[in-house]
């Protein structure tokens, strides 16, 4: 694929809100109108992921609506979106166990249902594993609502600078600003790992719906750029500007430069 695409229109508004808090409310609002309508429905609810600091305050909420509105998640399919390799699903700095400490632990979706990228695979088994995460995604008709954050170089999942638009679940190298970023949980720069799996940019854009959320000042600047600058692989985010189906959900200090 050519490196620059033409700039274009962006097809919705950013949903922008007076701070983090309702920003989050909000997009878990819409996560569990989701949950709802597909239990109507007698069909799973397939979620797509994020882990960090952004949607922490989402899965807060999540929790709320479950212990105390009768939220179920008895239907709910989760996928995330990537992990370090390698880590042990154990250790306290791997996404299953940011996942089961901010979400899983304290609602009902059933285990089995619950899918991260586990990467005790030998490196000559990473290429199957990863066809295989792909496949039950594509087993469930795809992902309905895919949950993203946006990294500081413009990353959604570790779909780093430079990541095709075709790309679809892969082992990939991490950029030198995400693995900067990762120290603080990580506590040095040499613990935090160089590589990754992540779901693909291309199996990304293929959900039905995609909510961005971004959170603080430090992410308007890359927030400005990705969605008004050029359509590039060096700005990642920056093909959502393409989807009908995203939406940009940010607080005041986040949307400060648009």
């Amino acid at each position: 694929m050519s490196n620059n695409y033409s700039k274009h229109t962006l097809l919705k508004s950013p949903t922008l809100f007076s701070n983090a808090v309702q920003a989050s409310l909000y997009t878990a609002k819409q996560i569990a109108e989701l949950i709802l309508e597909k239990q109507k429905q007698g069909l799973p609810a397939v979620l797509g992921l994020a882990t960090g600091n952004t949607p922490k305050k989402v899965y807060k909420e999540l929790i709320r609506l479950h212990q105390y509105e009768g939220l179920s998640f008895h239907n709910v399919v989760s996928f995330n979106l990537d992990e370090y390799y390698p880590i042990g699903s154990e250790n306290d700095q791997s996404y299953t166990y940011f996942m089961n400490q901010n979400l899983f632990s304290y609602i009902d979706i059933q285990p089995k249902n619950i899918h991260v990228p586990h990467t005790d695979s030998s490196p000559d088994q990473i290429t199957q594993y990863c066809l295989d995460y792909e496949s039950k995604i594509a087993g469930f008709g795809g992902i309905d609502l895919q949950l993203l954050g946006i990294g500081r170089n413009g990353h959604i999942g570790f779909n780093e600078p430079g990541s095709s638009f075709d790309s679809t679940t892969r082992l990939v190298n991490l950029d030198s600003i995400t693995r900067e970023d990762a120290i603080t949980d990580f506590g040095t720069l040499n613990k935090v790992p160089h590589q990754a799996i992540s779901i693909g940019i291309h199996t990304i854009i293929q959900a039905k719906k995609i909510l961005l959320l971004a959170l603080g000042e430090r992410k308007s600047e890359i927030i400005n750029e990705a969605i008004n600058g050029e359509i590039s692989i060096q700005v990642p985010a920056s093909i959502l500007q393409t989807m009908p189906q995203v939406e940009y959900v940010l607080d005041n200090e986040a949307a400060r430069l648009i």
